[in-house]
């Protein structure tokens, strides 16, 4: 339990770190499938891990049995950000191709979602409480909000002239956070208010790449000056 789980690029496999004893083991991909550029993973209701690679493909390993499949994606180049809602289903977004995925946790295939602004370039997805998927949409400077129950699409654009928004995370209390490599911040969005705050950055250029958390905190993994930052939210 509490296992740390990596995409490992150069070594194009999936790897777990026994916390215990350190042991590192490895799920190389399967032959034939060199140069994935794995991005992200998240585990499913199931105790399945899902993972993505930009270079076309997604896929699953059963971590009790070591199993893995390996599928191509829509749309070829793109997969990216990953995630899974409370009820266990997964989603993954396309940078690339420009569109969110749901996948059958069956087949493996995928039910492909088309934003609202075309080539928005959604790069990370995250859930919130409710089951709603919230998307950084890179190249629009926008985030998008997909509600499953209703299947509908909103959108808003980030404050300031060249929003780039990268990483997205939703706190325990159903607050969306953003990582804005155009303003070197990180934002939060009310979406009860639907109003955006920007916390601007101390380090430059930061590249917040992931943001993650706990119950009262924000942490935000800095890039590109090998940082973490926290903001305190009680």
């Amino acid at each position: 339990m509490g296992a740390p789980w990596i995409t490992d690029g150069g070594l194009n496999a999936i790897v777990r770190v026994d916390p215990a004893t350190e042991t590192v083991t490895l799920f190389p991909l399967p032959a034939g499938s060199a140069n994935a550029n794995l991005n992200t993973a998240t585990f499913d209701g199931q105790g399945i891990l899902w993972f993505t690679g930009q270079s076309g493909v997604y896929g699953r390993l059963d971590p009790a049995t070591g199993q893995m499949d390996l599928f191509d994606a829509p749309h070829g180049r793109g997969p990216y950000g990953i995630a899974t809602t409370p009820a266990g289903d997964v989603y993954y977004v396309s940078l690339a191709g420009s569109y969110l995925a749901r996948l059958d946790p069956a087949s493996g295939q995928t039910q492909v979602l088309e934003p609202p602004t075309p080539g928005q370039g959604a790069r990370r997805v995250w859930s919130d409480s409710q089951g709603k998927l919230w998307i950084s949409e890179w190249n629009a400077g926008q985030l998008a909000m997909y509600d499953p129950a209703t299947e509908t699409w909103r959108e808003w654009r980030l404050p300031g002239d060249n929003p780039q928004p990268y990483a997205v995370y939703v706190d325990e209390q159903d607050m969306v956070w953003l990582s804005d490599f155009g303003a070197n911040a990180l934002v939060r969005f009310d979406p009860v208010t639907e109003e955006f705050t920007v916390l601007t950055l101390p380090s430059t250029p930061a590249n917040m790449r992931q943001i993650l958390g706990r119950p009262g905190e924000v942490w935000g993994a800095e890039s590109g000056v090998d940082r973490l930052v926290v903001v305190r939210t009680r």
